[in-house]
Protein backbone atom coordinates (compact mmCIF):
# COMPACT_ATOMS: atom_id res chain seq x y z
CA UNK A 1 0.00 0.00 0.00
CA UNK A 2 1.04 3.87 -0.55
CA UNK A 3 2.23 5.60 2.01
CA UNK A 4 -0.44 8.16 3.34
CA UNK A 5 1.68 11.03 4.01
CA UNK A 6 0.03 14.19 6.60
CA UNK A 7 1.17 17.55 6.05
CA UNK A 8 1.96 19.98 8.99
CA UNK A 9 3.36 23.60 9.83
CA UNK A 10 6.57 24.10 10.72
CA UNK A 11 6.58 26.82 13.40
CA UNK A 12 9.94 28.97 13.30
CA UNK A 13 11.58 29.89 16.43
CA UNK A 14 14.01 31.61 15.28
CA UNK A 15 12.05 34.23 13.13
CA UNK A 16 8.80 34.52 14.99
CA UNK A 17 7.78 35.75 18.38
CA UNK A 18 5.69 33.93 20.41
CA UNK A 19 2.40 35.41 19.70
CA UNK A 20 2.79 35.42 16.07
CA UNK A 21 3.47 31.65 16.44
CA UNK A 22 0.18 31.09 17.97
CA UNK A 23 -1.27 33.04 15.38
CA UNK A 24 0.67 30.74 12.84
CA UNK A 25 -0.34 27.76 14.53
CA UNK A 26 -4.30 28.96 13.99
CA UNK A 27 -4.03 29.80 10.66
CA UNK A 28 -2.35 26.34 9.96
CA UNK A 29 -5.19 24.78 11.79
CA UNK A 30 -7.74 26.81 9.75
CA UNK A 31 -6.11 26.25 6.52
CA UNK A 32 -6.26 22.35 7.25
CA UNK A 33 -3.10 21.36 7.76
CA UNK A 34 -2.53 18.29 9.94
CA UNK A 35 -0.15 18.81 12.94
CA UNK A 36 2.75 20.81 14.03
CA UNK A 37 6.48 21.18 13.97
CA UNK A 38 8.22 23.72 16.34
CA UNK A 39 12.49 24.83 16.32
CA UNK A 40 13.74 24.84 19.71
CA UNK A 41 16.77 27.13 19.56
CA UNK A 42 18.78 29.74 22.00
CA UNK A 43 19.83 31.97 19.22
CA UNK A 44 18.51 32.31 15.30
CA UNK A 45 20.90 31.31 12.58
CA UNK A 46 21.79 35.01 12.18
CA UNK A 47 20.23 38.34 12.94
CA UNK A 48 18.18 38.91 10.44
CA UNK A 49 15.46 36.15 11.55
CA UNK A 50 15.81 37.99 14.77
CA UNK A 51 13.77 36.02 17.09
CA UNK A 52 14.44 32.91 19.90
CA UNK A 53 11.61 31.73 22.02
CA UNK A 54 11.60 29.87 24.29
CA UNK A 55 9.84 26.85 23.26
CA UNK A 56 8.36 25.61 26.25
CA UNK A 57 6.66 28.52 26.66
CA UNK A 58 5.09 28.92 23.45
CA UNK A 59 4.07 25.04 23.71
CA UNK A 60 2.32 25.77 26.32
CA UNK A 61 0.95 28.30 24.92
CA UNK A 62 -0.30 26.26 21.71
CA UNK A 63 -2.05 23.53 23.65
CA UNK A 64 -4.53 26.06 24.54
CA UNK A 65 -4.88 27.97 20.77
CA UNK A 66 -4.86 24.70 18.67
CA UNK A 67 -6.21 20.64 18.91
CA UNK A 68 -3.10 19.94 16.65
CA UNK A 69 -0.24 17.78 17.36
CA UNK A 70 3.10 19.09 18.34
CA UNK A 71 6.77 17.77 17.63
CA UNK A 72 9.72 19.76 18.94
CA UNK A 73 11.95 19.80 15.62
CA UNK A 74 14.14 19.29 17.55
CA UNK A 75 15.30 19.05 21.02
CA UNK A 76 19.00 18.92 22.19
CA UNK A 77 18.66 17.48 25.86
CA UNK A 78 22.49 17.12 26.39
CA UNK A 79 24.39 20.05 27.06
CA UNK A 80 22.49 23.76 27.38
CA UNK A 81 19.64 21.66 28.90
CA UNK A 82 19.84 18.52 31.56
CA UNK A 83 17.83 15.61 30.25
CA UNK A 84 16.38 15.19 33.48
CA UNK A 85 14.76 18.77 33.21
CA UNK A 86 13.62 17.91 29.12
CA UNK A 87 12.01 14.94 30.45
CA UNK A 88 10.26 17.32 33.10
CA UNK A 89 9.35 19.44 30.15
CA UNK A 90 8.72 17.02 27.69
CA UNK A 91 5.90 15.20 30.38
CA UNK A 92 4.39 18.49 31.06
CA UNK A 93 3.60 19.27 27.12
CA UNK A 94 2.23 15.53 26.58
CA UNK A 95 -0.37 16.06 29.49
CA UNK A 96 -1.25 19.85 28.29
CA UNK A 97 -1.56 18.74 24.24
CA UNK A 98 -3.56 15.81 25.46
CA UNK A 99 -1.05 13.32 24.74
CA UNK A 100 -0.68 14.50 21.28
CA UNK A 101 2.95 15.23 21.88
CA UNK A 102 6.16 13.83 20.51
CA UNK A 103 9.82 15.15 21.67
CA UNK A 104 12.15 15.59 18.81
CA UNK A 105 15.96 15.13 20.20
CA UNK A 106 18.77 15.59 18.01
CA UNK A 107 22.31 16.18 18.85
CA UNK A 108 22.45 19.75 18.67
CA UNK A 109 24.82 22.72 17.43
CA UNK A 110 26.55 24.61 18.85
CA UNK A 111 25.32 27.68 18.00
CA UNK A 112 22.69 26.79 20.94
CA UNK A 113 24.40 24.68 23.13
CA UNK A 114 27.89 26.64 23.51
CA UNK A 115 26.34 29.31 25.80
CA UNK A 116 27.53 28.38 28.95
CA UNK A 117 30.96 27.67 27.88
CA UNK A 118 30.95 23.48 27.90
CA UNK A 119 33.12 22.56 25.14
CA UNK A 120 31.53 21.12 22.39
CA UNK A 121 32.41 17.60 21.97
CA UNK A 122 33.17 15.57 18.48
CA UNK A 123 29.97 13.77 16.87
CA UNK A 124 31.05 10.36 17.94
CA UNK A 125 30.46 11.31 21.99
CA UNK A 126 27.47 13.85 20.71
CA UNK A 127 25.10 10.88 19.90
CA UNK A 128 26.67 8.76 23.09
CA UNK A 129 25.29 11.52 25.35
CA UNK A 130 22.58 11.84 23.20
CA UNK A 131 22.16 8.10 23.70
CA UNK A 132 22.63 8.27 27.43
CA UNK A 133 19.87 11.21 27.90
CA UNK A 134 17.31 9.63 25.78
CA UNK A 135 17.52 6.26 28.68
CA UNK A 136 17.71 8.52 31.15
CA UNK A 137 13.94 10.44 30.29
CA UNK A 138 12.42 7.71 29.19
CA UNK A 139 13.30 5.94 32.82
CA UNK A 140 12.33 9.37 34.24
CA UNK A 141 8.85 9.17 32.84
CA UNK A 142 7.98 5.97 34.46
CA UNK A 143 7.34 7.97 37.33
CA UNK A 144 8.81 6.25 39.76
CA UNK A 145 11.89 8.02 42.37
CA UNK A 146 15.15 6.96 40.73
CA UNK A 147 19.12 7.52 40.72
CA UNK A 148 21.28 7.27 37.55
CA UNK A 149 25.02 7.20 37.34
CA UNK A 150 25.94 7.74 34.04
CA UNK A 151 29.12 8.21 31.86
CA UNK A 152 27.72 11.79 31.03
CA UNK A 153 24.80 12.70 33.29
CA UNK A 154 23.85 11.84 37.01
CA UNK A 155 20.11 12.33 39.06
CA UNK A 156 19.56 11.98 42.74
CA UNK A 157 16.36 10.74 44.05
CA UNK A 158 14.19 12.62 40.99
CA UNK A 159 10.89 11.50 40.41
CA UNK A 160 8.55 13.51 38.21
CA UNK A 161 5.07 13.55 39.31
CA UNK A 162 2.90 15.08 36.44
CA UNK A 163 2.92 12.32 33.60
CA UNK A 164 0.81 11.49 30.88
CA UNK A 165 -0.95 8.49 30.87
CA UNK A 166 1.13 7.20 27.72
CA UNK A 167 4.92 7.10 27.51
CA UNK A 168 5.71 10.33 25.20
CA UNK A 169 6.90 8.99 22.03
CA UNK A 170 10.72 10.11 21.25
CA UNK A 171 11.85 10.75 17.52
CA UNK A 172 15.55 11.19 17.06
CA UNK A 173 16.85 13.57 13.82
CA UNK A 174 19.42 12.18 12.06
CA UNK A 175 21.51 13.49 8.91
CA UNK A 176 23.85 11.45 8.00
CA UNK A 177 24.92 7.64 8.96
CA UNK A 178 25.54 7.30 12.52
CA UNK A 179 22.81 9.13 13.36
CA UNK A 180 20.67 7.59 11.17
CA UNK A 181 21.77 4.22 12.59
CA UNK A 182 20.85 5.31 16.11
CA UNK A 183 17.74 7.09 15.65
CA UNK A 184 16.65 3.47 14.55
CA UNK A 185 18.12 1.99 16.94
CA UNK A 186 16.82 4.07 20.32
CA UNK A 187 13.79 6.28 18.88
CA UNK A 188 9.64 6.04 18.04
CA UNK A 189 10.68 7.51 14.85
CA UNK A 190 12.47 9.35 12.71
CA UNK A 191 13.18 13.34 11.88
CA UNK A 192 15.54 14.60 8.57
CA UNK A 193 15.25 17.72 6.68
CA UNK A 194 15.85 16.06 3.49
CA UNK A 195 13.85 14.32 1.00
CA UNK A 196 16.57 11.60 0.79
CA UNK A 197 15.01 7.98 -0.02
CA UNK A 198 18.34 6.29 0.83
CA UNK A 199 18.26 7.70 4.14
CA UNK A 200 14.82 6.87 4.67
CA UNK A 201 15.90 3.34 3.45
CA UNK A 202 18.97 3.08 5.42
CA UNK A 203 16.97 3.91 8.86
CA UNK A 204 14.39 1.31 8.14
CA UNK A 205 16.78 -1.05 6.95
CA UNK A 206 18.69 -0.66 10.72
CA UNK A 207 15.67 -1.34 12.27
CA UNK A 208 13.60 1.68 12.27
CA UNK A 209 10.94 -0.76 10.49
CA UNK A 210 7.40 1.15 9.49
CA UNK A 211 8.44 3.69 12.36
CA UNK A 212 7.44 7.47 11.34
CA UNK A 213 9.25 9.30 9.68
CA UNK A 214 9.10 13.19 9.12
CA UNK A 215 10.65 15.55 6.97
CA UNK A 216 11.00 19.29 6.91
CA UNK A 217 11.28 21.97 4.33
CA UNK A 218 10.64 25.83 3.43
CA UNK A 219 9.14 27.81 0.97
CA UNK A 220 8.96 31.08 0.29
CA UNK A 221 5.16 32.55 -0.78
CA UNK A 222 6.14 35.88 -2.37
CA UNK A 223 4.22 38.32 -5.29
CA UNK A 224 7.12 36.57 -7.63
CA UNK A 225 9.38 34.52 -7.31
CA UNK A 226 12.56 36.65 -7.69
CA UNK A 227 10.82 38.34 -4.17
CA UNK A 228 10.67 35.37 -3.24
CA UNK A 229 14.57 34.13 -3.50
CA UNK A 230 15.80 37.58 -2.25
CA UNK A 231 13.29 37.19 1.20
CA UNK A 232 14.87 33.11 1.41
CA UNK A 233 19.01 34.71 0.38
CA UNK A 234 18.33 37.59 3.34
CA UNK A 235 16.81 34.97 6.14
CA UNK A 236 17.52 31.55 5.17
CA UNK A 237 20.97 31.40 3.42
CA UNK A 238 22.35 29.30 6.11
CA UNK A 239 20.42 26.47 4.28
CA UNK A 240 23.13 26.23 1.87
CA UNK A 241 26.11 25.93 4.18
CA UNK A 242 27.70 22.80 3.38
CA UNK A 243 29.43 20.20 5.77
CA UNK A 244 29.55 20.18 9.28
CA UNK A 245 29.12 23.96 9.67
CA UNK A 246 25.33 23.95 10.91
CA UNK A 247 27.04 22.27 13.74
CA UNK A 248 29.85 23.97 14.56
CA UNK A 249 29.93 27.31 14.27
CA UNK A 250 28.79 29.30 17.23
CA UNK A 251 27.32 32.34 16.61
CA UNK A 252 24.94 33.97 14.29
CA UNK A 253 27.27 36.43 13.52
CA UNK A 254 30.06 33.23 12.31
CA UNK A 255 26.63 32.01 10.49
CA UNK A 256 26.17 35.19 8.82
CA UNK A 257 29.45 35.56 7.03
CA UNK A 258 29.59 32.13 6.10
CA UNK A 259 26.20 32.57 4.37
CA UNK A 260 27.25 35.58 2.31
CA UNK A 261 29.39 32.66 0.37
CA UNK A 262 26.10 30.94 -0.22
CA UNK A 263 24.78 32.72 -4.00
CA UNK A 264 21.80 34.70 -4.14
CA UNK A 265 20.95 31.66 -6.98
CA UNK A 266 21.28 28.96 -5.13
CA UNK A 267 18.05 29.62 -2.93
CA UNK A 268 15.92 28.97 -5.81
CA UNK A 269 16.97 25.08 -5.80
CA UNK A 270 16.99 24.73 -1.65
CA UNK A 271 13.80 26.69 -1.48
CA UNK A 272 10.39 26.61 -3.63
CA UNK A 273 10.12 30.15 -4.08
CA UNK A 274 7.13 32.74 -5.40
CA UNK A 275 3.20 32.34 -5.66
CA UNK A 276 3.21 29.13 -8.12
CA UNK A 277 1.42 26.42 -6.35
CA UNK A 278 2.60 23.60 -8.35
CA UNK A 279 6.64 24.83 -7.56
CA UNK A 280 5.36 24.68 -3.64
CA UNK A 281 3.88 20.41 -4.23
CA UNK A 282 6.30 19.61 -6.26
CA UNK A 283 8.93 20.52 -3.08
CA UNK A 284 6.65 18.93 -1.06
CA UNK A 285 5.78 15.56 -3.22
CA UNK A 286 9.49 14.71 -3.03
CA UNK A 287 9.22 13.89 0.31
CA UNK A 288 6.09 11.97 -0.75
CA UNK A 289 7.96 10.42 -3.30
CA UNK A 290 11.16 9.64 -0.69
CA UNK A 291 9.14 7.48 1.64
CA UNK A 292 8.14 9.88 4.26
CA UNK A 293 4.95 9.86 6.30
CA UNK A 294 5.16 13.94 7.20
CA UNK A 295 5.93 16.36 5.86
CA UNK A 296 6.47 19.66 7.65
CA UNK A 297 6.44 23.15 5.91
CA UNK A 298 7.86 26.55 6.81
CA UNK A 299 6.75 29.81 5.16
CA UNK A 300 10.03 31.86 5.28
CA UNK A 301 9.29 35.68 5.80
CA UNK A 302 6.16 37.12 6.11
CA UNK A 303 2.82 36.92 4.14
CA UNK A 304 1.85 34.05 5.90
CA UNK A 305 -2.00 34.90 5.00
CA UNK A 306 -1.29 34.51 1.44
CA UNK A 307 1.01 31.75 2.29
CA UNK A 308 -2.31 29.97 3.93
CA UNK A 309 -4.47 30.68 1.68
CA UNK A 310 -2.60 29.39 -1.21
CA UNK A 311 -1.84 26.24 0.71
CA UNK A 312 -5.55 25.33 1.41
CA UNK A 313 -6.89 26.25 -1.83
CA UNK A 314 -5.01 24.60 -4.25
CA UNK A 315 -1.30 22.66 -2.94
CA UNK A 316 -3.00 20.44 0.11
CA UNK A 317 -6.07 19.68 -2.56
CA UNK A 318 -3.39 18.45 -5.22
CA UNK A 319 -1.17 16.78 -2.39
CA UNK A 320 -4.03 14.44 -1.26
Amino acid sequence: MPIMTSFGYFLSCEEFGPRELVAHARLAEEAGFDRLWISDHFHPWNDAQGQSSFVWSVIGALSEAVSLPVTTAVTCPTVRIHPAIIAQAAATAAVQLDGRFVLGVGSGEALNEHILGDPWPSVGVRLEMLEEAVELIRLLHRGEQMSFHGAHYEVQDARIYTLPPEPVPIYVSGFGPQATELAARIGDGFCTMEPDADLVRAYREAGGGKRPVQGGMKVCWAETEEAGIDTAHRMWANQGLPGQLAQTLPRPQDFEAASSLVPREAMAELIACGPDPERHAGAARAFVDAGFDEVYVQQVGGDHAEFFRMWAADVLPALR
